[in-house]
């Protein structure tokens, strides 16, 4: 009997939330035994489509909770940041936290990331909306000390969500803090119009070369995260030129008639191809309208299941560079599946297209 990957994901995706309400990034991969904001964002959001709004809360109240606990730390880091001093690690929001909400403190992790506290705000935002529920005082504090933290540290050089390049500034975590920002806006009604067009006006004068988007700062290559600029956050429009020419030149450098790669220097794993981000573009190309694009994207994840209907993180096809396949698999063992952003990015893209 075949696997209804839509059921199994939302299965996996029930049967991995801990009773915390956190998402475990990956059940069988003890480097991500922990609960990302981006990753945990996505995966409400794709719960929230399916009418799982139940665990959704729980993730949502998971987050409040954890942001909540920290308010000295968001306090200190705005109040050092208006009078520009530097950050120390100690007063900087972590990236990811164990299920019970504790900082991950297990190795060092570059933790200092701001794409998945945008990403947040935005999937809290979808929440209230297609769970027609009012937002609580917890949530509201939560989610206004979020907002103000990233406010004023969006011009600072951080991680990028692929947790790497940390001296640069990135195009998709600006996206994905505009994107939070205009949605705690239609909550609480502050106007933060005057961050949102500083933002804008940044990416346009440091990061768009020969009219497509480029990746971060000093680069002129793209990477697949830039499909987030228009979807989810709606930085700009899905026919916004700049952004088709992105996308081309994402199909063009980082997809060879399959799945789509991270970037075109990519060695995680050889840099293989990944599930949740051939998603993403199935994503994009419903909104498009493209069924021929998007039937490509849907029958190359659902070849990438196994037996259980696990999606893993990435597939080693087609590697960037397949001397860096076996050393990784030496250091961290074989690649993490289930993935529960994978499944979520996959109940996403089925949702656009029923």
């Amino acid at each position: 009997m075949m696997v209804n990957l839509v059921e199994t994901s939302i299965d996996v995706i029930k049967k991995f939330q801990s009773e915390s309400g956190a998402y475990v990034a990956s059940p069988n991969f003890p480097t991500y035994n922990y609960c990302w904001f981006r990753d945990g964002a996505f995966t409400a959001y794709a719960m929230d489509l399916y009418g799982q709004h139940e665990s959704s809360h729980r993730f949502h109240n998971w987050v409040s909770k954890v942001i909540n606990d920290r308010k000295n730390i968001v306090v200190t880091a705005i109040e050092k940041t208006q009078k520009g001093l530097l950050l120390t690690k100690q007063e900087q929001l972590h990236t990811r936290y164990t299920l019970d909400g504790e900082d991950g403190t297990k190795e060092e992790w570059p933790n200092f990331q701001l794409d998945g506290l945008g990403t947040w705000l935005w999937s809290l935002q979808q929440h209230l909306t297609l769970s027609n529920q009012g937002i609580s005082t917890d949530w509201l504090e939560s989610a206004n000390m979020v907002a103000d933290y990233l406010s004023v540290l969006w011009d600072k050089p951080c991680y990028d969500c692929w947790e790497e390049f940390p001296e640069n500034i990135h195009t998709h975590t600006l996206a994905a803090i505009y994107g939070g920002l205009i949605s705690i806006s239609k909550i609480d009604e502050k106007d933060r119009t005057e961050i949102l067009d500083k933002i804008k006006k940044f990416i346009d004068k440091q990061l768009v070369y020969e009219r497509y988007f480029v990746k971060k700062t000093e680069s002129f290559t793209v990477d697949a995260s830039l499909l987030g600029l228009a979807v989810p956050y709606g930085l700009v429009g899905i026919d916004d030129e700049r952004f088709e020419a992105t996308l081309e030149r994402i199909e063009e450098s980082l997809r060879n008639k399959g799945g789509l790669h991270r970037y075109p220097t990519d060695t995680y794993y050889g840099g293989g191809e990944w599930i949740l981000l051939t998603a993403w573009l199935g994503w994009v190309y419903a909104l498009k309208g493209n069924k021929n694009k998007v039937q490509e994207m849907v029958n190359w994840i659902e070849n990438q299941a196994d037996i259980n209907g696990y999606f893993p993180e990435q597939t080693p096809h087609n590697l960037i560079d397949c001397n860096y396949y076996t050393p990784w698999l030496q250091q961290w063992g074989e690649i993490a599946k289930p993935l529960l952003w994978s499944h979520a990015q996959y109940l996403i893209l089925m949702k656009n297209i029923v």
